[in-house]
C-alpha cells in the first residue's frame, strides 16, 4: 500500500498505481470516502500520505520465520610480526576500549544490543572466550585454515556491558600476547569464513575463493569491513571484492607510519563503528507500466535479476539504479517509483523501509534538458563505466563515454536550441558543467592505465566510487579549492571556492584542497607572513615543516577559522582526509597537481579546454 493507491467504489476497492490493477480492500482496512474521492483517515495513515515510511515486518518477512538475532560486530586483527613491530595492534587495541562504548544503538535504547567477539590471527587463527564469568579471557587456537570451524559457541559473541572487564583484559594482553611472534605469513579468507561461521548455525564447508566466499557471506548475512595497511602489492581487486559484494567498506593506508597515520585510521575506525547502519537487507525496485529498472551498482550482490542483496547498508553507501523505456509513459499518469528494502535493526529488529517517487513525464526534450542533474548523472556514467572495466578495453570504455556526451548535447543543439552559427557550442543551462566533470572522469586513474598510478590504488578508487552517493562523487571527481589567503576571521561560512586549475593559484596565496580521500594546504612562496604565522606559529615560509599531517596548535583566529573549515568540510564524508602540507615548488606538489582537473593531466588527459573542444568536434560530425 502506498500513496499512489486510488480508492473507489466508496472505498470498498481500489487501483493499483504501478500495474493498474483493481482490487478489493480487505474488511479490517475499510474506510470512507471524502467528497473528492480520498479515504477519510488519509493523513493518519503513513503508507498513504508519505513518500518514506517504515513498516516492522511479520515472521514471514525473517529467515527460517525466526526473529533475527541482535547483529554481532567481529573484530578480526592481523597479529603478524610487522604489525607488531610498528605498534599497529596496540594501536587498535587501545582504541577498541572507547569505540567498543559507542556501539550503535537504537534512539530509545540505553545500551547497544550488538554482540562482539574477538579474533587474532597470523598463519593460524585465535578465537577468544570473553564471557562475563571469566575472570581471565581463554584462548582457543584453529591450525586447520583449510577447514575452518569455530572452536567455542558460549562466550565468543557477548554483550560488551556485561563482559566489559574481561573485553578489556583481552585487549591489554593481545599485544604481549604476540609480542614475540616472528610470524610474518597470514591467512585472510579463513579468517572471514571463520566470522561468517560464528555468525552461523550450521556449519557448511567453504571455497576460499574470494567471490564464492562474498556470496556465502551475503547468503548469512554477513558484511565484511577491511582495513588494509600495505608497504607492497597485495592484491586489493581481489581483496576487495569482499567488502564491496557484503555491503562492507574498504579502507587502505598505503606505507603505514605511526607518527603521521594513526590519527587517519582511528577516525575511520570510529566512524566505521558509530555509524548507522542496517543488517542482511534485501531491496527490490517497483515501477510503473512502461519502464522498468535494469541494472544496479553498489556495495551490493545480485542472485536474480530484481532482488539486490546487502550484507549490510550503512548511511554511507549508495546504491544507483538505470532505468529503461519498455513503452510509451504517458503525460497524464507520470512515472511511478518504489523502493522497498527489507532489513534488520541493530536491536535485531525486522523491518520494511519503503520509498515512493513519483515523477512527471513530457514528451518535450526541452523539459527533460531543462530537469537533468548533471551531479546524478555523473555518478551513473562514473559507477557504469567503473563496472565495464572489469570486462572491456579502457580505450573502448574512454570513447563510448565522449560519444554518449556528444550524443546528448548534439541532441539539444538540434531540438532545443535556438538557430546559431555551427562554430558555437551551446549548452543546456542545467548541463554547463557537464563536460568538465565528464573530463574528470575520464582522467581518473581507473579510466588510464598509468604506470605511476599502482594497479592496487586503481582497484581501491574503483571500488570507493562503485558505493558513493551523489554528493560524494561530485566533490571526488571536482575537489573542492578554497583561497584561505581571503579568509574572514569574523564569518563562519566557508569562503568561496575557486575552478581547480594552476591559474587560480597565486604566489601569495594559501589554498585548501579537499577531494573526500585527500586534503592538501598549498602555500605560495610569498604567502603573507602573518597568516603564516597565526598558522603554523613560525615567522616564515622557509620555516613551516611540511612533514606534519595535523596543524599545530595556535591560538590565533586564523588557525581557528582554518580549523572549523577543515572540520565542515571533514563533516559526514565516509573517510578520514588526511591533510598533507605543500609548499610551492617543493616534490609534494606534483601530488596535488594531479588534483588541478581542468589542467591538463600530468599522467595524461586533456585539459577541460581541450576536451571542451574535442566534443564540439564530435557534436559537429554528427550535426552534419
Amino acid at each position: 500500500m502506498c500513496p499512489f493507491m486510488q480508492f473507489i467504489e466508496g472505498g470498498r476497492r481500489y487501483q493499483c498505481g504501478f500495474c493498474n490493477c483493481v482490487n478489493d480492500v480487505p474488511p479490517f482496512y475499510f474506510q470512507h470516502l471524502d467528497h473528492i474521492g480520498r479515504r477519510l483517515d488519509h493523513y493518519e495513515k503513513p503508507e498513504l500520505s508519505l513518500g518514506s515510511y517504515e513498516y516492522v515486518a511479520t515472521l514471514d518477512y525473517c529467515r527460517k520465520n525466526k526473529p533475527p538475532n541482535p547483529p554481532a560486530f567481529i573484530f578480526m586483527i592481523d597479529v603478524s610480526y610487522s604489525n607488531i613491530k610498528n605498534g599497529l595492534v596496540k594501536l587498535i587495541c587501545e582504541e577498541l576500549k572507547t569505540v567498543l562504548e559507542k556501539l550503535p544503538k537504537e534512539e530509545h535504547e540505553e545500551t547497544s544490543a550488538i554482540r562482539v567477539g574477538f579474533i587474532t590471527y597470523n598463519k593460524v587463527l585465535h578465537f577468544f572466550n570473553v564471557k562475563s564469568n571469566l575472570a581471565q579471557p581463554q584462548m582457543m587456537v584453529v591450525t586447520d585454515v583449510g577447514e575452518v570451524f569455530v572452536p567455542l559457541l558460549d562466550g565468543f559473541l557477548v554483550n560488551y556491558q556485561e563482559s566489559q572487564a574481561v573485553i578489556h583484559n583481552l585487549l591489554d594482553q593481545i599485544p604481549e600476547m604476540f609480542a614475540d611472534s616472528n610470524e610474518n605469513e597470514t591467512v585472510f579468507a579463513p579468517v572471514i569464513q571463520a566470522g561468517m561461521e560464528a555468525l552461523k548455525i550450521l556449519f557448511q564447508p567453504q571455497t576460499n575463493v574470494y567471490d564464492s566466499l562474498a556470496k556465502d557471506c551475503v547468503a548469512h548475512g554477513c558484511s565484511v569491513t577491511l582495513f588494509l595497511f600495505p608497504s607492497q602489492y597485495v592484491d586489493v581487486a581481489s581483496l576487495g571484492l569482499v567488502p564491496q559484494l557484503t555491503g562492507g567498506t574498504l579502507y587502505k593506508y598505503n606505507n603505514f607510519q605511526m607518527h603521521l597515520d594513526s590519527q587517519q585510521f582511528l577516525n575511520d575506525l570510529r566512524n566505521d563503528i558509530e555509524k548507522k547502519i542496517g543488517f542482511d537487507a534485501i531491496m527490490r525496485v517497483r515501477t510503473s507500466t512502461g519502464f522498468r529498472a535494469t541494472d544496479f551498482f553498489g556495495g551490493i550482490f545480485m542472485n536474480n535479476t530484481t532482488d539486490v542483496e546487502m550484507a549490510a547498508i550503512d548511511c554511507d553507501k549508495a546504491v544507483t539504479v538505470e532505468f529503461k523505456h519498455d513503452d510509451k509513459l504517458g503525460e497524464d499518469s507520470g512515472a511511478l517509483i518504489q523502493c522497498a528494502v527489507l532489513y534488520t535493526t541493530i536491536s535485531g529488529q525486522r523491518r520494511l523501509r519503503i520509498h515512493n517517487l513519483g515523477l512527471n513525464c513530457s514528451s518535450q526534450l526541452a523539459d527533460l534538458y531543462k530537469s537533468c542533474e548533471t551531479d546524478a548523472l555523473i555518478n551513473f556514467f562514473a559507477k557504469s563505466a567503473f563496472k565495464a572495466v572489469l570486462h572491456q578495453p579502457l580505450k573502448v570504455i574512454r570513447e563510448i563515454l565522449v560519444n554518449q556526451t556528444a550524443h546528448m548535447l548534439a541532441c539539444y543543439r538540434k531540438n532545443c536550441a535556438s538557430p546559431s552559427a555551427a562554430s558555437q557550442l551551446i549548452l543546456p543551462d542545467s548541463m554547463k558543467v557537464f563536460p568538465v566533470y565528464m573530463n574528470c572522469l575520464l582522467k581518473n586513474c581507473v579510466l588510464l592505465s598509468r604506470p605511476e598510478i599502482s594497479t592496487d590504488e586503481r582497484a581501491y578508487q574503483r571500488q570507493l566510487v562503485m558505493t558513493m552517493g551523489v554528493a560524494d562523487s561530485q566533490l571526488f571527481f571536482y575537489p573542492q579549492l578554497l583561497p584561505i589567503h581571503t579568509l574572514d576571521v569574523k564569518s563562519t561560512e566557508l569562503p568561496a571556492a575557486v575552478r581547480c586549475s594552476e591559474s587560480r593559484l597565486s604566489e601569495e596565496g594559501i589554498f585548501l584542497l579537499a577531494n573526500g580521500l585527500n586534503m592538501f594546504l598549498w602555500l605560495g612562496v610569498s604567502s603573507p607572513p602573518e597568516l603564516i604565522q597565526g598558522i603554523f606559529n613560525v615567522p616564515s615560509f622557509a620555516h613551516i615543516n611540511a612533514d606534519t599531517t595535523l596543524l599545530p596548535e595556535v591560538g590565533s583566529p586564523y588557525s581557528q577559522q582554518l580549523k572549523m573549515i577543515m572540520n565542515i568540510i571533514q563533516q559526514k564524508k565516509p573517510y578520514s582526509m588526511k591533510l598533507m602540507i605543500v609548499k610551492q615548488r617543493e616534490q609534494p606538489e606534483m601530488v596535488f597537481r594531479q588534483f588541478l582537473v581542468e589542467d591538463k593531466g600530468l599522467y595524461g588527459g586533456p585539459s577541460y579546454v581541450d576536451f571542451l573542444c574535442c566534443v564540439h568536434k564530435e557534436i559537429c560530425q554528427l550535426l552534419n
